[in-house]
């Protein structure tokens, strides 16, 4: 039963390909799981990462992402998602869920439940949607309290701690500059600058930087959607795509629920949907039957 109930990989082995992957000079490209299932997905495709973004996690459960989430419900996703694939799972912690000390439990808690790494951030508490207007950012100060209470909490060296600074679209990007090379010495193994806009502003940061990158590619936002090979060039060593694979499910969702509401069959949606075989496929039924003869004792037409 190895890797089916749950990913055969330890997630101490997790962080160290984390580790090792933001170093090796080729993007990690880390799309977001809305659920454990797209999770399986995203490995069977290739990707190098999972990412699991608090506006989905918010989202998910029909709330803004305005700091509404609790650690134990980021924390219970991001194990549910991490238990499923052999890939490293990035999580968004938000700024820590409080003060330093929520921090350092949250970095605890997610290093329970497998996760690869966490990004916390310089928002005030609560916080809202980075590519939103009307953020504050916490005194630099503040921030370095917050990072160095979480580095304390860390027990698995490889367990990543990034730091992203929202201040580019309120102080500007040399402060936001400023801000991360603070966040750096104060123990942070990679950078996130959030809602930079062009390949300028990219390269500027880099140029400034001397550890990892990570770049947010989300869309409908501040940030022009640029190629993985092109941040590549510019010398990013991390990409996450937080919200992308929920707008493609939603958008499939609505549009099927309308015809199905108008029409009142889904006969004409057949050709949209994943077939059972496919989705079964992905849940490896048929693995099953290793363990339970009873479980796995039926076909699938071609169709099905």
């Amino acid at each position: 039963m190895t890797g089916l109930l749950a990913a055969a990989t330890p997630a101490a082995d997790k962080r160290a390909a984390f580790r090792a992957g933001l170093a090796s000079g080729t993007i990690q490209r880390f799309p977001g799981a809305f659920n454990p299932l797209v999770a399986r997905l995203i490995q069977e495709i290739g990707f190098e990462g999972v990412y699991v973004s608090g506006a989905v996690v918010s989202a998910d459960l029909a709330l803004p992402d305005i700091g509404l989430t609790t650690s134990t419900e980021v924390a219970e996703r991001g194990r549910q998602i991490a238990r499923v694939t052999d890939l490293p799972v990035l999580i968004d912690a938000d700024t820590g869920f409080g003060e330093p000390m929520s921090a350092a439990r949250t970095v605890s808690m997610l290093e329970d439940a497998g996760i690869a790494g966490c990004h916390l951030e310089d928002q005030v508490n609560p916080k809202r949607c980075g590519h939103l207007d009307g953020k504050a950012v916490v005194p630099v100060e503040e921030m370095v309290r917050r990072l160095r209470a979480a580095v304390s909490a860390r027990r698995d060296p490889n367990f990543v701690l990034c730091a992203r600074t929202d201040a580019a679209g309120i102080e500007g990007i040399d402060a936001a500059i400023d801000r991360a090379g603070a966040y750096a010495e104060a123990g942070a193994d990679l950078i996130f600058t959030e809602a930079l806009r062009t390949v300028a502003d990219f390269e500027k940061f880099r140029a400034a930087m001397p550890i990892p990158l990570l770049a947010n590619m989300t869309e409908f936002g501040k940030s022009e959607l640029i190629p993985a090979a092109t941040l590549e060039r510019i010398g990013y060593n991390a990409v996450i795509y937080p919200v992308s694979t929920l707008r493609l499910a939603m958008f499939a969702a609505e549009a099927g629920l309308r015809e199905i509401f108008e029409r009142g069959t889904q006969s004409g949606l057949l050709d949209r949907m994943q077939p059972r075989s496919r989705l079964y496929e992905l849940l490896q039924y048929e693995r099953y039957n290793e363990f339970d003869s009873d479980i796995f004792d039926f076909t699938l037409g071609r169709n099905q």
